[in-house]
């Protein structure tokens, strides 16, 4: 690594070090399936702890960014996957499609939803928004065979409001429709419950389309339409 991305790694260990909280840590492990050891720091603290870590931070290059964010997903304790992501989103000003590129390998290591989501959020959303040329990076993830690439793909565009495409997400969420993955129907659910705020009758057409759909799907499009 180079020397800033050592120095925002390191100033990320020493914040979270002895911030945590046992009783946190181990009803985070439980709640997530043990997935990762915790430190036991909750979201809204978290925040706080990089705030401070991070002021003297100065913006940095995109490669360095990318391999802090690297170094800090390979850190055995879960916040630090979320680091990893809330740092991108920190500094998502220098970030081009070479971002969404080099995510793929967080997205796909130690995956959950909680640190494939936040990568969602924090990253995927915001570039696919400013660099419509991401869209075939898109359309790998939602052709690929990895659950969390293409949770990925059929969330990408949450958060975009009035710049939804709508054709293209109900495109993507056609593709896996009759997929039975828990992960994979959720975020169809999840994607098309944002569609109704933009266009309810597309997903109204979807769900005359599509009888089948797995039930949490079904169930969240459902609370879209019933919002209205």
């Amino acid at each position: 690594m180079g020397k800033w991305a050592n120095q925002a790694v390191s100033q990320t260990k020493s914040a979270f070090q002895n911030s945590g909280n046992k009783t946190v840590a181990r009803g985070a492990a439980n709640y997530m399936k043990h997935i990762a050891p915790f430190l036991g720091i909750s979201a809204p603290k978290r925040k706080q702890l990089e705030k401070k870590a991070w002021a003297n931070l100065v913006t940095p290059s995109e490669t360095e960014l990318i391999l802090a964010a690297k170094a800090l997903w390979k850190l055995p304790e879960r916040e630090y996957q979320y680091a990893g992501a809330d740092l991108i989103g920190e500094f998502i000003s220098v970030c081009t499609p070479k971002t969404l590129i080099a995510v793929k390998s967080l997205i796909t290591s130690k995956s959950r939803w909680d640190s494939v989501d936040n990568l969602g959020s924090k990253v995927i959303s915001p570039l696919t928004l400013k660099y419509p040329q991401t869209r075939k990076t898109i359309k790998q993830w939602s052709n690929s065979k990895n659950i969390w690439l293409i949770r990925c793909a059929i969330q990408h565009q949450r958060g975009h409001k009035k710049n939804t495409d709508v054709d293209f997400v109900v495109s993507i969420c056609q593709k896996h429709a009759k997929n039975p993955e828990f992960f994979v129907a959720k975020a169809v659910g999840w994607a098309l419950r944002d569609l109704c705020r933009i266009d309810a009758w597309a997903v109204k057409i979807f769900l005359q389309d599509n009888p089948k759909l797995p039930t949490v799907a079904l169930r969240e499009a459902k609370r879209g339409l019933n919002r209205l």
